[in-house]
């Protein structure tokens, strides 16, 4: 069992599979953002004090970008749906009970729903809190220096992890546009507020505390 950063990587069987269903299906950008959202997850759960079953949280973070994939990227569905219910299958594969699928499910479909995973059970927090150091830079200063070099150094974020990560995005929601619909809050807001000035993902993404 490997050890980064102070956080053990899970060596299950069923861990070892699901790193090489990730390592066979997803690009080289996908597979070390997975890992080092389990990583920065871990670590914002230790600081935070927080009661998780890694394993639990190594699938959730594994599988979270699952749906942006051939041939796990369904026709109709979001591709966080498409992850959680790629997720829901290994893990019924594994014999995993209903209420711990119910928390990686949720870990998935709502990673990119701010406002809601903190208040859920800790692997579902703790997905979107490694997503959003990961991609955003959120709580980028909560981690020490040493912390950060260490993930990065283990799993790199290349020089266009930024750019990489909004074309997967792209490619995995093109073809269905519909399912990008959001907060309708944002809508009314749009419509009713003339200050009203909606925050943009793409630049939150190019504008974050990561170089690269």
């Amino acid at each position: 069992m490997s050890t980064i950063a102070g956080i053990k990587i899970p060596d299950s069987l069923m861990a070892r599979e699901a790193t090489q269903l990730v390592r066979d299906t997803e690009t080289e950008l996908l597979y070390h953002h997975s890992r080092r959202v389990f990583l920065f997850g871990s670590l914002a759960g230790q600081r935070k004090g927080l009661k998780y079953d890694p394993e639990l949280l190594y699938i959730g973070a594994m599988f979270h970008d699952m749906g942006l994939v051939e041939p796990y990227s369904s026709a109709h569905d979001r591709f966080e749906v498409d992850g959680a219910n790629a997720a829901r299958d290994f893990l019924q594969h594994h014999g995993i009970g209903e209420s711990d699928i119910e928390q990686v499910w949720n870990s998935i479909a709502l990673h990119t729903t701010p406002g809601i995973p903190q208040y859920m059970k800790p692997v579902v927090a703790l997905v979107t809190a490694g997503v959003e150091m990961d991609v955003l830079g959120l709580a980028y200063n909560e981690f020490t220096e040493e912390q950060r070099h260490e993930v990065v150094h283990h799993h790199p974020r290349g020089d266009h992890f930024k750019e990489g990560i909004i074309d997967a995005f792209a490619q995995g929601t093109i073809h269905k546009p519909e399912t990008t619909f959001g907060n309708v809050k944002a809508d009314v807001l749009a419509l009713k507020d003339p200050h009203y000035h909606r925050e943009n993902f793409c630049t939150m993404i190019l504008h974050s505390s990561w170089k690269s």
